[in-house]
């Protein structure tokens, strides 16, 4: 009889162990998880992608104040090196990071690499050409483990300022770095629109600073009307070097994003950079908070209307910003003034 008991007695003890047990990884379930490790990586040091990144990071921290979620943002630059790259994203991935941010393509798509296997969400930030550089099935599907913000170029807007300004351009220089993917199509598109205008092209290109300076007083030498880049990263960096270059041969730089405006090109057109950091940290946010799929979640782009107007190469130029802004109006959502400077907090 009292062995009966004390096997009845262990019995009991094992299904009330049990039922403890069950309790405790039942409740952790139902609560949402309130801290997040995000590893965001940028490609360059230049004024729009470190714009991206600073809004991205003041969103991202807003968020989480306001609704009680803490989120432990790991920094790093790669500085366009691919081994460093490389390195960044070993570093995030053995920090167990919940989500990798890639600024602009290269970034986005080494992550898009290394993921494969682990499926780490990845949200990318200023991709011209999501779909082209195979990052995403489609902006509606992505149908993988990215997903994110586009900074698609209007090339055709920006083209027919050129013109707006000045009606007898008969030969536009492109000025680009032929390994970045994101001047890849705008630069193709920018021949056809050229092209059937009449309009004579002529192409110089860099993947330097040395480079791209010698290849901006090569357009000079070519007497060229006015000068187009895309938003190419490698000219971006390179445009605090070749501006002054431009405005003594009398040529007009017109560029695929308002950081090339602040470091002293004529016009930059295209989306809001600070604006689109504050909408890539919304979906930073959103995916981790609410546990939403990547491959259903639709790429978010923008309106390219707005004409920055860089007015001390206007003056240096010999133009009135007055002029040019009515003559830009009926091509842009919205024309705004600019002056020279290193970056946007100067």
């Amino acid at each position: 009889m009292k062995k009966l008991t004390k096997v009845l007695c262990l019995l009991l003890t094992v299904v009330l162990l049990g039922s403890l047990a069950a309790c405790r990884t039942h409740e952790p379930a139902g609560e949402a998880k309130k801290s997040f490790t995000v590893g965001v990586c940028n490609y360059v040091d230049d004024a729009s992608l470190n714009q991206i990144y600073e809004n991205l990071s003041a969103e991202l921290t807003a968020l989480g104040e306001q609704n009680g979620v803490d989120f432990t943002i790991l920094y790093e630059n790669c500085n366009a090196d691919a081994a460093v790259l490389s390195q960044i994203i070993s570093e995030f991935q053995a920090r167990n990071v919940d989500l990798m941010v890639g600024i602009a393509t290269p970034v986005a798509m080494s992550m898009q690499g290394a993921t494969e296997e682990s499926q780490t969400p990845v949200i990318f930030a200023a991709v011209s050409d999501p779909v082209g550089s195979g990052l995403v099935a489609s902006l509606d599907a992505p149908g993988g483990n990215l997903t994110g913000t586009s900074d698609y170029l209007n090339t055709a807007a920006v083209l027919e300022l050129i013109f707006a300004a000045n009606p007898e351009a008969k030969t536009v220089g492109l000025l680009y770095d032929p390994g970045q993917d994101a001047s890849t199509a705008p630069i193709a598109a920018a021949r056809e629109v050229l092209a059937s205008r009449g309009i004579t092209v002529i192409e110089r290109t860099g993947t330097t600073v040395d480079e791209v300076m010698l290849a901006a007083q090569a357009l000079c030498a070519d007497k060229v009307d006015a000068v187009f880049t895309p938003t190419d990263n490698t000219i971006m960096k390179a445009e605090l070097s070749i501006y002054e270059t431009f405005q003594q041969a009398g040529i007009p730089h017109y560029c695929g994003a308002d950081s090339f405006a602040l470091n002293g090109a004529l016009v930059g057109y295209g989306v809001d950079y600070a604006n689109l950091g504050r909408e890539t940290g919304n979906m930073v946010y959103e995916l981790l908070t609410t546990g939403a799929d990547p491959a259903s979640t639709p790429v978010k782009t923008f309106d390219n209307g707005t004409a920055t107007v860089n007015t001390d190469t206007c003056a240096a130029l010999g133009l009135d910003y007055d002029t040019l802004s009515a003559a830009f109006a009926p091509f842009c959502t919205k024309v705004q003034p600019i002056t020279t400077a290193e970056s946007f907090g100067d």
